[in-house]
């Protein structure tokens, strides 16, 4: 490969001043959850006026140092970024042929072999290779015709390359010469060189959607691409609609999401109640107003720290729901006396020792698969079954409520068409000074099919919290100080 790669149209002199196009580059990112003040609008404005604005690369990493507070928003900035900041328009004209068969087919084996030469190589991110080796996918194996023309598919250029399967070659590439280790081990199977190739393998995926995406923008508009291209940040993903990845994204919101709530809850518990009166003092202050006591004044507060009952639905369909909020509930655990966790699918049983006795030496996930194995929450049909376990709580477990404590059930109510025994329910929201109900469905969507969140609403105060950022808004806001 040359290593130069050329756009066959050039790129189209936006008649916006840069500075117009960086405000409205942030307000997009506004727009889309992140919280930019006028100081980071400054701080990258003063930014973009040091970069070489040629080395898309520096700008990038200048915009994502003064915009973002955490790189939990660093891939949804990347993917704005790209359409924002194109590396150009029309396609990219290349001097590399691509190999072929005697009939012209594509040579899939020796074209294999010739990307993991070029991802295995160190210098062809920057000498331009790795870009018009990334181009030539999505024009060979990206393109198609679509209802409105040429099109291009991300899925349909990785589908053929399949980046995980050329982890081997690259790792072999990268390794070669070298020789065998004290193990034995060929020159290329060492963890060091595997893990280097996944992350290639990684970037030539990455950077196969992003070629993608820019030619799709050029067709049909930056805001419509952006509609489906530019992910959701963590904390605004559905729990009931992610994938594993999007999961995993979600999980490590938990930790700054818990340390910003226990400092919320401090304060409010510091500042929500005054003391009892002080019988003595307010006669003493009475005397300058002839005995009469028009001000009260009270002792000093002394915060107690509540208890908390947390009663979750671990079937299939809220797991993830589920594990997410039992895990910011016990990162938070510090702000209560007591935290007492049941999980039920059909019936309910105790599960705290598991997560008491877990945190040290396993993961939260690893936990959580332990305790649907091994407790006793499947004893009927193996469907969740909330009329069931309300009549089983109240049964077995009604001393676990106090009236100085908390009652946090999490499901989506649906009852696959049992008995709601709401009877139950209200003598477990008499029990405790607050009860809440933290459904993970629209609210549109409670009462539909073979849902009872309308039914259990009318007992217990329910919310919606369908992703991270209304969890920690309703937590923030309701938890008991």
């Amino acid at each position: 490969m040359s290593g130069r790669a050329e756009f066959a149209e050039r790129p189209e002199v936006s008649p916006v001043p840069l500075l117009d196009h960086l405000v409205a580059f942030i307000d997009e990112l506004r727009r889309r959850g992140i919280d930019i003040g006028p100081a980071a609008l400054l701080d990258a404005g003063q930014a973009v006026g040091v970069l070489d604005l040629l080395d898309r690369a520096s700008l990038r990493e200048g915009l994502a140092a003064t915009l973002l507070s955490t790189h939990m928003h660093r891939d949804m900035f990347d993917r704005a970024f790209d359409l924002w900041f194109p590396l150009g328009t029309g396609a990219r004209t290349t001097a590399t042929e691509i190999p072929r068969d005697a009939d012209g087919n594509v040579d899939i084996e020796a074209f294999r072999d010739m990307v993991a030469e070029v991802m295995a190589d160190d210098a062809a991110g920057t000498d331009g290779r790795q870009g018009e080796l990334i181009a030539m996918i999505v024009d060979e194996f990206g393109r198609y015709e679509g209802a409105r023309g040429e099109a291009f598919s991300a899925y349909q250029a990785t589908s053929t390359i399949n980046p995980q399967t050329l982890i081997a070659a690259i790792a072999a590439a990268m390794a070669r010469g070298a020789v065998d280790d004290e193990s034995g081990a060929r020159a290329g199977t060492q963890p060091r060189y595997r893990r280097a190739a996944a992350d290639r393998a990684a970037q030539l995926r990455a950077g196969i959607e992003a070629e993608t995406q820019r030619r799709m923008a050029g067709r049909h508009g930056r805001d419509r691409v952006a509609e489906y291209a530019v992910p959701k940040l963590p904390e605004q993903m559905s729990f009931l609609h992610s994938g594993p990845r999007d999961l995993a994204q979600i999980r490590r919101t938990v930790q700054p999401l818990a340390r910003l709530l226990a400092a919320r809850l401090e304060i409010r518990r510091r500042r929500a109640r005054h003391g009892p009166v002080d019988v003595r003092r307010t006669l003493r202050a009475s005397m300058s107003t002839g005995g009469v006591p028009i001000k009260l004044t009270h002792r000093r507060p002394r915060p107690g720290r509540p208890e908390l009952v947390v009663v979750c639905d671990v079937s299939g369909s809220v797991s993830g729901f589920s594990q997410f909020t039992l895990q910011l509930v016990y990162a938070l655990r510090q702000q209560f006396s007591k935290v007492r966790v049941f999980a039920f699918v059909d019936t309910v049983d105790e599960v705290t020792d598991f997560f008491d006795r877990g945190q040290a030496d396993e993961t939260f996930g690893e936990v959580m698969h332990e305790m649907i194995t091994t407790a006793r929450i499947a004893t009927r049909d193996g469907h969740s079954d909330y009329g069931h376990m309300l009549n089983g709580f109240a049964r077995d477990y009604l001393d676990s409520l106090t009236h100085r404590g908390a009652l946090l059930i999490l499901g989506d109510a649906r009852n696959n068409y049992h008995w709601t025994e709401t009877e139950s329910l209200l003598a477990l929201t008499e029990r405790v000074r607050h009860a809440y109900w933290l459904n993970p469905e629209r609210r549109e969507d409670w009462g539909s099919g073979d849902s009872d969140a309308d039914v259990y609403a009318e007992v217990i105060d329910m919310y919606e919290c369908r992703n991270a950022e209304q969890l920690a808004k309703v937590i923030g806001d309701l938890l008991p100080v």
